[in-house]
């Protein structure tokens, strides 16, 4: 009975005791991120699912599945979105769909620099006088 009493007294101090303080929280150390969420879900179709989401602000979700694209095609489609914020601390959502005819994403997408232009004139030479093929002799 005591036996019983002391494992049981164990056991409830153990399961009320608040371990929170012992968890490092996330202080901007991508590699101690924890994952707050995460689900998956394949099914036998080819058919799927998945979510996740950390405790840094990054958080994604897609759906795909296998469609018929004429009688001897198939393709795998998906739709998803992603968020995560940027080293200059904006908050960037993509959506997309991928599919027979490619990637395509809708939201906030990086726009690329300028291209400087020295590198641009050269392109433009480039475009306005193009290689004329080598003529090979053959001996």
């Amino acid at each position: 009975m005591f036996f019983k009493l002391t494992v049981a007294v164990c056991l409830f101090a153990a399961v009320s005791c608040d371990v929170s303080h012992l968890r490092k929280p996330y202080q901007g150390d991508d590699s101690q991120v924890q994952i707050l969420r995460q689900e998956s879900d394949i099914n036998p179709d080819g058919s799927y699912n998945f979510a996740y989401e950390t405790e840094n602000g990054i958080s994604a979700q897609e759906q795909g599945h296998i469609v018929q694209i004429n009688k001897d095609q198939v393709a795998k489609t998906a739709q998803g979105s992603f968020q995560y914020i940027s080293p200059e601390g904006q908050p960037i959502s993509i959506q997309y769909v991928a599919d027979e005819n490619g990637y395509q994403p809708q939201g906030d997408l990086p726009t690329p620099p300028p291209v400087p232009a020295a590198i641009q004139r050269a392109i433009d030479y480039i475009l306005a006088h193009p290689q004329q093929p080598e003529h090979v002799r053959k001996f």
